[in-house]
């Protein structure tokens, strides 16, 4: 056999063992009793709900009206509500997500606030972040708010919120959502007692 051939032979034996090396498995290929998992593991959300033990989500006709109708979950039990069933009247209704810092002081105000007495119902909406990273992050602030969820953002998007987080809203006594710009981030009771009237 020449030289040649003799390299042919080689570079086809390695090129054979690389296509065998990087050929895809199929899901028949993986050894019984072996575990196939991409990403992180599925989080619990039941475990989560019953550690954030978040107070009930408002039921009640006669919520702002923009919102009858938008879907979402509530993450204090998982049961799908609709958002303008907030009771009529006044009430506070804050955008967050569990990425944006100023959220996690906001939220935590307006949870000292929903406790004092006369205080008007409050109503979190999750926005742009995981149902399971929401409710792990309640848990470690300590804030029992009752929240809402929606994969796609359909609270977000009915309201038309500006680009911006937090984001809070005062519903009036007829029902419209008023935007609290000033402050833009609300820190201290007191600020929430003002801005609700």
């Amino acid at each position: 056999m020449s030289r040649g051939a003799r390299w042919a032979v080689v570079v086809l034996v390695l090129a054979v063992a690389g296509a065998v090396a990087l050929w895809p498995r199929t899901p028949d290929a993986v050894q019984e009793g072996a575990v196939e998992r991409v990403g992180p593991p599925p989080q619990d959300l039941g475990l989560l709900r019953e550690r954030a033990a978040l107070r009930a989500c408002p039921r009640g006709e006669g919520g702002p009206q923009v919102l009858r109708g938008v879907s979402a979950t509530c993450l204090g039990d998982g049961e799908q509500v609709d958002v303008g069933s907030l009771p009529p009247g006044r009430a506070v209704v804050n955008f967050w997500a569990t990425w944006c810092l100023p959220c996690h002081d906001e939220l935590r105000v307006l949870d000292e606030y929903a406790a004092q007495p006369g205080a008007v119902p409050v109503l979190t909406v999750l926005v742009g972040s995981k149902e399971g990273d929401g409710l792990e992050l309640l848990a470690k602030l300590g804030v029992r708010l009752p929240a809402v969820f929606s994969e796609q953002d359909a609270v977000r998007r009915a309201v038309r919120t500006p680009p911006r987080l937090p984001v809070t809203y005062v519903v009036d006594g007829g029902g419209s959502l008023v935007e609290v710009t000033d402050p833009i981030v609300l820190t201290s009771v007191d600020q929430v007692r003002e801005v609700v009237g």
